[in-house]
């Protein structure tokens, strides 16, 4: 639950830049959810030609110089409770909370990192047309909090390749996140989703009342 409120204070802290400093090439945006959704393109999905191998992760993480690939990173940012951090960036301790099932993980070997769109589903809904530049980008996403979440194995492994339309997080009271962070991760990459995608994100959008969506697009 603190990892939920530290999310929601990312999403929210947006600079004020002085009149004599540029503005970003790419400013965040902040959108009612049901609005997010009618934004996604909608196309037919292919996994022609898809391979797990065709997006590189994990590399060297946001500072190559710590010694600690993606996915350590993303654990030790992550942390509910900091872990010691070893030569060979060997976790130890910590302690972690995996919203998708409400569940406090004590060791680092008991999660997974998730791609909140895994790879396949990226590659479905746009990225098999990517360069393989951008497609290590995207495996390594750590420029928006909700595109790599470190969950329990059990509940990562259950979600698998699937979308919202045939996989929801078992904890309930998530639900209206993960489809601002699922729409989210989507409008970042621009990414499409189809039809069956689109009917089921419109149809329990209805049950979020209040919900926002807030992206930056990627570099």
């Amino acid at each position: 639950m603190v990892k939920a409120v530290l999310r929601g204070l990312a999403a929210v802290a947006l600079a004020v830049l002085p009149a004599t400093v540029s503005a970003p090439a790419h400013a965040a945006d902040t959108l009612p959810l049901a609005e997010a959704v009618a934004g996604l393109p909608v196309s037919i999905e292919s996994r022609d030609g898809y391979s797990r191998d065709k997006f590189r992760h994990w590399n060297t993480g946001d500072d190559p110089t710590d010694g600690c690939n993606t996915r350590a990173e993303v654990l030790i940012h992550e942390a509910v409770e900091a872990p010691s951090v070893g030569p060979g960036c060997r976790l130890t301790g910590g302690s972690w909370w995996s919203y998708y099932d409400a569940t406090l993980v004590t060791s680092a070997s008991g999660l997974d990192i998730d791609h909140m769109v895994p790879l396949a589903e990226a590659w479905d809904s746009g990225a098999s047309a990517w360069t393989s530049q951008r497609r290590e980008s995207y495996a390594n996403d750590q420029g928006a909090e909700p595109s790599l979440v470190a969950v329990t194995a059990r509940s990562n492994r259950s979600k698998a390749d699937q979308d919202p339309a045939e996989w929801m997080p078992p904890a309930t009271d998530v639900h209206c996140q993960y489809l601002a962070e699922w729409v989210g991760t989507k409008l970042r990459w621009d990414l499409a989703i189809d039809e069956a995608e689109l009917d089921a994100l419109e149809d329990m959008t209805m049950g979020c009342p209040g919900q926002t969506v807030t992206y930056e697009p990627a570099p």
